[in-house]
């Protein structure tokens, strides 16, 4: 009885499948038995992809017990008066290591790809490109020792920078701050880049605007007024970097959002009250190919460029010209579309279009 019993479950749990794939007839769902690799490298992505707003859950739960009010005070203030997003973050090397990063880029994977060497003697701006929907290849890359960095370009240190917004947020400004994350603005940037040789920093160009163009198969860049990076470039006579990764933009679909529609307008308005925005995303599930907020298992690569070297301040000037900013613009979009020209029939073979300039 008690085998039959047994059978009868097992048959009723091989059931499930078909009837959940009957009754939803397009979602293709994941097999039961995956191996340990895969399943961790999805839970290391799904824990990232919810760590602000499990980092906002813990703060806010504790803050239901009274007697933890005190550290909550004490760490409003210290979070207040703490500088560091603005002088290079933590930066732990022990965290950029953890073996938890390396099944974070398992899953897609993440690749690096190095074309020129980087001098350790000197200093780097480096672009990143496309910005994605999360910008998952440059937090692999730049953010932890995943793809071996440091390895494949030693005496460099970078440091990945983000919206000085993601520093007000309890708990995961720790987290971004010990992989040295730091700040997007003109102070952190000058900090970081005169605090020695070597020290690397890694701008995500296309920011908020570019994420709403982000779709599989498609590479729309929005550059042509992000002149800030080249005027610092500039001043502080370090070279530029152009860096593109390849499959950034295919690892998530996006709601129809075309330049005028309703969504567009809402979410240009976001932008321009809270410099970021929102795009509508969607991808896979956790058990299924097809529905879903986790990001599709899609090859990145990332190729880094030949640096471009910037012509010096005119004499009595303490910023660049027009001019030269033009100038160096140009030299820039003309590497990163070299760079996307030679490899974009090995790692960008299901492409829809070829890579365009729009804004």
């Amino acid at each position: 009885m008690k085998e039959k019993t047994t059978e009868t479950l097992l048959q009723s749990i091989n059931k499930v499948p078909v009837a959940l794939t009957e009754a939803v007839p397009n979602v293709r769902w994941a097999p039961i038995r995956v191996p340990f690799r895969r399943r961790a490298q999805t839970a290391a992505v799904l824990f990232w992809s919810c760590t602000i707003a499990l980092s906002l859950s813990v703060f806010f739960w504790s803050m239901l017990y009274p007697f933890l009010w005190p550290f909550h005070i004490a760490y409003l203030i210290y979070m207040y008066l703490d500088q560091s997003p603005e002088n290079g973050g933590y930066r732990y090397e022990r965290m950029r290591r953890l073996p938890f990063w390396n099944y974070f880029a398992g899953y897609f994977p993440v690749k690096l790809v190095k074309t020129h060497d980087l001098d350790p003697s000197k200093n780097y701006i480096c672009g990143y490109h496309p910005h994605g929907i999360i910008g998952m290849g440059a937090i692999s890359n730049f953010a932890t020792e995943a793809t071996g960095f440091s390895e494949t370009f030693p005496g460099i240190i970078p440091s990945l920078l983000t919206l000085t917004a993601n520093f007000k947020i309890p708990i995961y400004r720790e987290l971004i701050l010990s992989l040295g994350i730091a700040s997007v603005s003109r102070h952190s940037c000058e900090k970081i880049l005169s605090s020695g040789p070597g020290r690397t920093i890694v701008i995500v160009v296309g920011g908020a605007s570019e994420s709403l163009s982000a779709r599989p198969g498609t590479n729309d860049l929005t550059l042509k007024k992000r002149l800030g990076f080249i005027r610092l470039a500039i001043r502080n006579q370090v070279e530029l970097v152009p860096i593109f990764s390849f499959g950034e933009n295919d690892l998530f679909e996006q709601v129809d959002n075309s330049h005028g529609t309703t969504l567009w307008k809402i979410q240009k308005k976001m932008q321009e009250i809270a410099g970021f925005t929102m795009p509508l995303f969607h991808a896979r599930g956790l058990f299924n190919y097809d529905i879903g907020l986790m990001p599709y298992r899609h090859e990145i690569v990332t190729v880094v460029g030949k640096p471009i070297a910037v012509p010096k301040l005119l004499e009595g000037h303490t910023e660049p010209t027009h001019e030269q900013i033009v100038a160096v613009q140009e030299s820039y979009i003309a590497e990163l579309e070299n760079i996307y020209n030679e490899y974009k029939d090995v790692y960008a073979k299901d492409r829809k279009q070829e890579l365009r300039i729009v804004g």
